[in-house]
């Protein structure tokens, strides 16, 4: 899959592309990203792309203009057209199965909006989706297009080196979109606190019972719109009712 990101900023995804272990998705082109700077498409001598708004107020806003060239140039690219992504506080939440989606697609054109905004014109000629990281505002979209590609990336094959270490992440329908369990590592004892005694006892279904009770508490604590998820999906038990019921 492609991502092309427009953004004024290109040189913040460097070190982001280099680091940790989704750096392997970048590096095999399992998920190739492409950056452009609507600045080197835009007019005069000093190559601006942002103005004053109409009506006055604070700030300054994106012009439809150099967006717009830039972006008829990363599709010409690319050679099909893509979905192009503006990260918005308008929106959809960024969920567990959107990612799933784009991480099973062709890839993208994200666009990383800076200032107080982008000219709603190119909004209404171009972007097809608008996603959010949740109700708060960022200074740009270069946050937001990174946590879609490190999301997108964990997920493709070989990335993660364990096949099975993405299925057992919060929300994922393995888990029945509950949250994780907590984990425990070497050594057993810590600061005068010891590891639960299901985890050491090497009985295999009852390790998996304590972290499935775990997943349900604490998604019932946290979040319990996802028991209510998981529950009208049909995908809790009997013996799920009950630990949910004596942890109530």
């Amino acid at each position: 899959m492609r991502f092309d990101i427009l953004t004024l900023f290109p040189e913040l995804f460097a070190p982001f592309m280099a680091s940790g272990v989704t750096r392997r998705a970048y590096e095999s082109k399992q998920v190739e990203v492409v950056l452009w700077n609507p600045r080197d498409y835009a007019n005069g001598n000093y190559k601006r792309v942002d103005d004053r708004p109409f009506g006055g107020g604070p700030g300054m806003v994106m012009m439809a203009e150099p967006l717009s060239a830039c972006l008829a140039a990363a599709q010409a690219a690319r050679g099909v057209p893509a979905p192009v992504v503006l990260f918005s506080p308008i929106g959809e939440a960024l969920r567990h199965e959107s990612v799933e989606r784009w991480s099973a697609s062709e890839g993208a054109v994200l666009i990383c909006g800076r200032y107080e905004g982008i000219d709603q014109r190119f909004i209404d000629a171009h972007v097809t989706h608008q996603v959010s990281l949740g109700d708060f505002v960022l200074s740009g979209g270069e946050i937001p297009a990174m946590a879609l590609l490190d999301a997108v990336a964990r997920l493709q094959p070989g990335v993660l080196g364990d096949e099975a270490s993405h299925v057992q992440d919060s929300f994922n329908p393995a888990l029945d979109g509950l949250l994780d369990c907590p984990h425990y590592t070497r050594p057993e004892q810590w600061n005068g606190q010891g590891v639960p005694a299901p985890l050491m006892s090497g009985h295999h279904a009852q390790i998996e019972r304590w972290r499935r009770d775990q997943r349900l508490a604490i998604t019932a604590r946290e979040r319990p719109e996802l028991i209510d998820a998981a529950r009208s999906a049909g995908r809790l038990n009997a013996a799920d009712e009950a630990v949910l019921k004596k942890k109530l």
